[in-house]
């Protein structure tokens, strides 16, 4: 059977059919489910074997960007969140659904732990929606295991900057390979820092990362936006190269081995 995806839908979330329009053509059964859904009981967590956090403006970004989502994941749904978590199914936030994972202590770290890190204010102080391109870094992220070929997708965020509390968090990321994404240039190499490449200032040019266990990943940008060649605004002249599906594909994969 195919592995089931469970897209959690908040107030202000927009980016949830997307997400399950990757997922489906990945393989995936997706399933959309609004958390008042989960609060009622009418749909359980345990029915699926993939979660997906989408991008959008959760809660309308009241008190910070993805801050209510998290405190959803922290107290409403903690037991269920924990659970999923631990027992090694893929998890993956996209935009708003990687600052509620990075608010609530669930990556880079893991169990809701107090966060080293965190998504603030774009370094150009404005929002950004550009397309970017992604080096894929992390063989132990279960989504970006075995990527080779850079995935070009546009950004959407206002605060998107990733930054870290100290170098020893830096360091400790590198050691554990769980920087998953990084931001480049076209032609592959590191963005090193510079505008528009790096569009928001992340250190090291990190666009997305994954807890310690490989399972959960936290991103930036928006592979959702870029599974058909023909959605790349330069595809007419021959762009037709940097697809996010086989981002989704791994996941699924993953999922229904397990």
């Amino acid at each position: 059977m195919k592995p089931r995806v469970l897209i959690l839908h908040a107030d202000g979330t927009n980016r949830d059919l997307e997400a399950a329009q990757a997922f489906e053509l990945a393989g995936a059964t997706s399933e959309i489910v609004h958390l008042n859904q989960l609060r009622a009981r009418e749909k359980q967590w345990s029915a699926y074997q993939l979660l997906a956090i989408p991008g959008g403006f959760s809660y309308a970004d009241t008190l910070g960007a993805g801050k209510l989502l998290a405190l959803d994941l922290q107290v409403y749904f903690a037991n269920e969140t924990r659970e999923f978590i631990e027992t090694g199914k893929p998890v993956i936030g996209i935009c708003n659904g990687f600052q509620a994972l990075i608010k609530s202590g669930l990556v880079p770290i893991s169990n809701f732990q107090h966060p080293t890190s965190t998504l603030t204010f774009n370094a150009a102080g404005h929002f950004e929606c550009r397309w970017v391109m992604l080096a894929p870094q992390s063989q132990k992220c279960v989504w970006t295991r075995g990527l080779v070929e850079p995935i070009e997708c546009p950004v959407a965020h206002g605060e998107g900057n990733f930054v870290v509390r100290d170098t020893a968090t830096l360091d400790t990321l590198r050691a554990n390979d769980q920087i998953a994404l990084m931001y480049s240039r076209g032609d592959g190499t590191p963005a090193n820092g510079e505008y528009p490449f790096n569009p928001n200032g992340s250190v090291a040019d990190i666009a997305g990362v994954c807890n310690p266990q490989g399972n959960v990943l936290g991103l930036m940008p928006h592979p959702e936006d870029h599974i058909y060649f023909y959605q790349h605004p330069q595809w007419t002249r021959g762009k037709q190269r940097g697809l996010g599906l086989p981002l989704f594909e791994n996941g699924v994969r993953y999922a229904a081995q397990r």
